[in-house]
Order: C-alpha cells, then sequence, then structure tokens
C-alpha cells in the first residue's frame, strides 16, 4: 500500500516463470501464464498514483522456479 492505495500482484493459475543469468544477459523464461502474470505485474506498477521506486520482488520459492535468479520489478520515473 501507498498513499492510501493497495496494488495487487496476482499470480495466475499454473504460472511458471524462471530467469537465469548467462554471461551479459537475463532470460526470462515462461509459460503463457507466467508471461500474463508478469505483464499483469508491470502493469500493475504502471498504474497512476504508483509512486517512483515503487517495487516488487520475484525470488526462488517466491513465484520464481527453483534455481531461479532473483528478479526485482521497479517502477522508476526520474530520467
Amino acid at each position: 500500500m501507498t498513499d492510501g492505495i493497495t496494488r495487487v500482484f496476482t499470480w495466475e493459475e499454473d504460472a511458471r516463470i524462471e530467469v537465469r543469468a548467462l554471461g551479459g544477459e537475463i532470460v526470462i523464461e515462461a509459460n503463457a501464464a507466467g508471461l500474463r502474470t508478469l505483464a499483469g505485474h508491470l502493469l500493475t506498477l504502471a498504474q497512476a498514483g504508483t509512486p517512483d521506486g515503487a517495487h516488487l520482488h520475484l525470488e526462488e520459492h517466491n513465484g520464481l522456479e527453483e534455481g531461479s535468479a532473483s528478479l526485482v520489478l521497479e517502477r522508476c520515473d526520474d530520467e
């Protein structure tokens, strides 16, 4: 909750998301439900009134598949 507004991050049933760091690249591999889930998370962060710096941590055993690298989705409006 920020500024009295609750942001809800929802997960689709059967969503599978894996994040791997391969050299200089980050690979996000997901099934269709996982891709829709990530898209929803990004749209939630993009909502009007969401403050700069609002973020969501995704980690192994917290939304990501076993062995995944951690991923932070963060809103940053500063240029």
